[in-house]
């Protein structure tokens, strides 16, 4: 089964924001950065039954529509437990610093390293890449071959590591163990800018 995946560029920092479901017409929604009225109109004209919104870590800009999304579609919200304090606090998600409040109440599920995120008949792995944030994690269709890596990864780049809490060398050995690892013709989805390749990743990223 192959997944369905729609992107809107959202937020102040233009944040790739993805509504992704499969042929059961059951999905989730990661990263709502802003722009609820855009996405919320998606999935109601596509008939999607969204079961869960998803944040890749906890900065303001990857979090800010998240309360209006999960009030719309009662879908509760998921992140790893050590970028959770980050969601009502504008200070640690670094909003505050970047001329807006983002603001998001608690998620109501956390996410670990090996957890599988389940929706119709989609099961997407759960990686945990500290480094960008303490809690970043990717999220893996190993059927489809894609990865959400939110901004641990980027095309011909990685995350910034400068921000509290940041780790370059956590980030860089996660890849490494733990992207780079994968088939090379995985279909690398990122938090900000265009998609890429493992394979790609492996052969330009002077990062790595």
């Amino acid at each position: 089964m192959s997944l369905k995946i729609k992107s809107f560029v959202v937020g102040p920092i233009d944040v790739n924001c993805f509504i992704v479901h499969d042929d059961t017409m059951e999905g989730i929604v990661i990263d709502p950065g802003g722009g609820a009225k855009h996405i919320l109109s998606y999935i109601g004209s596509n008939n999607i039954n969204i079961r869960a919104v998803v944040d890749t870590h906890g900065h303001g800009d990857h979090i800010g529509a998240n309360d209006e999304i999960r009030d719309a579609l009662k879908a509760p919200l998921y992140i790893h437990e050590l970028d959770n304090p980050m969601l009502s606090d504008a200070r640690l998600n670094l909003s505050a610093y970047m001329g807006y409040n983002a603001l998001s109440r608690p998620a109501e599920h956390f996410l670990a390293e090996g957890d599988k995120l389940s929706f119709g008949e989609t099961a997407l792995k759960v990686i945990h890449t500290p480094g960008h944030s303490p809690g970043g994690i990717c999220l893996l269709d190993e059927s489809d071959g894609v990865v959400f890596v939110g901004d641990t990864l980027f095309q011909g780049s990685i995350g910034r590591t400068d921000f509290p809490g940041g780790s370059y060398s956590q980030l860089v050995d996660g890849i490494r163990k733990k992207l780079l690892t994968l088939p090379d013709e995985t279909k690398v989805l990122t938090g900000h800018g265009g998609m890429t390749t493992i394979g790609d990743e492996k052969r330009f990223n002077a990062f790595l």
